[in-house]
């Protein structure tokens, strides 16, 4: 669903961009509020993972359309809605200026549909309200499946506006939206399922990293190195193997566009798009992820794990950065205060 240049106009995406870095803004200054010592190890590798899940396009049967999971209500329920917001954002960010992945000037608006509006309003309105605190496998499998439909429903509704609002494409409103919507619904079922599979074996292994368990029995749990080391190697795996296995099938947005256009991708010729288009040639070192002039089967898929590990370990850094940043912000608070 990430969305490309072409879709919005200047003006939406400049919107997009105040609209999603005053949240991320604030974001920042709730984590720096808070004082939790896994939270920044814990932001790095949970981004390094979703960023690699998020190459495994999966097939949606019968349509030859295909969709990724979007990993924000993990991120929202393990990290809490402001930190995850920071991690999908510096996801996106990795994905649009190293590998072409969504337009530069869409990337506020891709912030908002892909990372805010899962972390801001399927989580806390959907996702707590039908799991609320410890609950059980089943409401937890019902709650996660409800807040990543009803996540990727707003989010898909979203492109939708935010391209009829930029009346700069031939996508008419209705045509687009009833596409959209409807192959956005099987995407979201089954990124639920996913999240719920991982929360209950986490509810079950390592409920101290939920951010919304409350451990009455004072167990106390083993340090989290082995956890941070076992979403690490799992990115390395996902990003750098089982991306070969992806389904080549166009992505939602991409099928909608082609099915109302006839055409999987749409082109502008808005001097600032020709502009963003260019620096992010000079930024993408591995556009689509792939070596550019890939001319068979074998360095396509090296293409592939080179993209998918050297992305993790990015968005990784970035996730970590931020996540130091915040720590020396409440360090020097701390000096002030006390004099």
């Amino acid at each position: 669903m990430h969305m490309s240049d072409a879709l919005i106009s200047p003006a939406v995406g400049g919107t997009g961009y105040f609209a999603s870095a005053a949240v991320i803004g604030y974001s920042i200054y709730k984590i720096k509020q808070q004082s939790d010592n896994i939270k920044v190890p814990l932001m790095g590798v949970l981004g390094a993972f979703v960023f690699a899940a998020q190459m495994i396009n999966f097939s949606i049967p019968g349509t030859g359309s295909s969709g990724h999971i979007c990993g924000s209500l993990l991120l929202a329920v393990l990290l809490g809605p402001y930190a995850a917001a920071v991690v999908i954002t510096s996801v996106l960010l990795t994905q649009a200026l190293f590998f072409a992945d969504g337009g530069l000037v869409a990337l506020g608006c891709n912030i908002i549909n892909m990372g805010l509006i899962p972390c801001f309003i399927a989580y806390p309105l959907v996702y707590k309200t039908i799991a609320g605190v410890n609950s059980d496998k089943r409401r937890i499998w019902f709650a996660c499946i409800a807040a990543s439909v009803i996540g990727l429903q707003l989010g898909a509704g979203a492109v939708v506006m935010e391209t009829t609002f930029s009346n700069i494409s031939e996508l008419p409103f209705s045509s687009f939206v009833m596409l959209m919507l409807p192959i956005h619904l099987p995407i979201g079922l089954i990124e639920g399922m996913i999240t719920a599979s991982v929360l209950v074996m986490l509810k079950q292994t390592r409920p101290d990293i939920l951010s919304e368990t409350v451990l009455s029995d004072n167990k106390t749990f083993p340090p989290l190195k082995k956890v941070y080391i076992s979403f690490v190697i799992l990115a390395l795996i996902t990003g750098g193997i089982v991306s070969w296995f992806a389904s080549s099938h166009p992505d939602g947005l991409e099928w909608a566009i082609d099915k109302t256009t006839g055409k999987e991708e749409l082109e502008t010729e808005n001097s600032v798009m020709v502009k963003a288009a260019e620096f992010q040639e000079k930024t993408a070192f591995l556009p689509d992820y792939a070596f550019s002039d890939a001319d068979s089967r074998t360095s396509e898929l090296a293409g592939t794990s080179v993209s998918g590990i050297i992305g993790a370990l990015i968005t990784l850094l970035i996730s970590v950065a931020v996540g130091i940043f915040v720590r020396v912000m409440q360090g020097r608070k701390l000096i002030s205060e006390n004099g």
